[in-house]
């Protein structure tokens, strides 16, 4: 029995010692591809029709998916805050209500989580399969900093398109809330606009975007780091993407406690 114990506990420090070189094995390598972006940005030379591409991809095709799960948002959170809003009557405040946790937290979270799951995963399974297939190879071959050439375009994209995408996602999520206010609660568009004009304040607005940037530069670091390191053929992409996926997520959340702790 004793021995049992003792083996258990061995095996669960081997397995915790080898999660975190895992972890600090990963970590060092998502540090190094922002070593080398911030590298390559200095000066800024990178393929501007490789950004266009990426911006269209990622930031256009983004747009319809960003706008419904925005409209909703801005109805649950009317839904959420109208418990309150008839009990005490208060009517006045559901415009604050709903705006202020849209623009400082569930919309850049979800649509991060969003962007994630969609734009993170499509970049990491494109590098992998470069990868895979040797084209980053023939890139080096060629002289051409696949850095420079394929991460930098995407990683400029990823943050530009998440913070684009935010800004639309709070305007759409404030006019949902305008609607099921008052197709629910029967509160006037009036009210509802001017509580969140005079209860919003332009630091609530450039919090959620704030963390937009950082979501999405996390996102980018993530998928591109896991996407140049694929090994194993197909099956080493598929793991590569479902890494990069949850990894960016976790880190999503992690950021999001403690840039909301900092600005508080």
């Amino acid at each position: 029995m004793i021995r049992r114990v003792g083996r258990a506990s061995v095996n669960l420090s081997a397995a915790v010692g080898a999660g975190a070189i895992g972890v600090a094995r990963e970590a060092g390598g998502i540090t190094l591809v922002l070593l080398r972006v911030l590298r390559a940005l200095l000066p800024p030379r990178f393929d501007a029709r490789e950004l266009l591409r990426n911006l269209y991809k990622m930031g256009v095709e983004s747009v319809p998916i960003v706008v419904l799960t925005a409209f909703f948002t801005g109805g649950i959170m009317v839904i959420q805050a109208g418990i309150f809003v008839e009990r005490f009557n208060a009517r006045g405040i559901i415009g604050w209500a709903a705006g202020y946790a849209t623009l400082r937290e569930v919309a850049p979270l979800l649509i991060g989580l969003m962007f994630n799951g969609r734009v993170g995963a499509n970049n990491t399974a494109e590098l992998g399969t470069m990868v895979v297939t040797e084209q980053l190879d023939a890139l080096r071959a060629l002289a051409i900093d696949p850095v420079r050439y394929l991460v930098v375009p995407r990683v400029v994209a990823m943050v530009i398109s998440i913070v684009c995408l935010v800004i639309m996602g709070d305007l759409v999520a404030l006019l949902g809330a305008g609607l099921f206010s008052h197709l629910l609660l029967d509160v006037e568009y009036a009210t509802v606009f001017y509580g969140m004009k005079d209860q919003l304040h332009l630091e609530d607005f450039t919090h959620g975007l704030i963390k937009a940037v950082v979501f999405g530069l996390a996102i980018a670091l993530t998928s591109c780091h896991f996407g140049t390191s694929v090994k194993g053929g197909a099956i080493g992409v598929g793991r590569a993407v479902n890494n990069a996926v949850v990894a960016a997520a976790i880190s999503i959340m992690l950021l999001n406690f403690f840039m909301t702790y900092l600005m508080r």
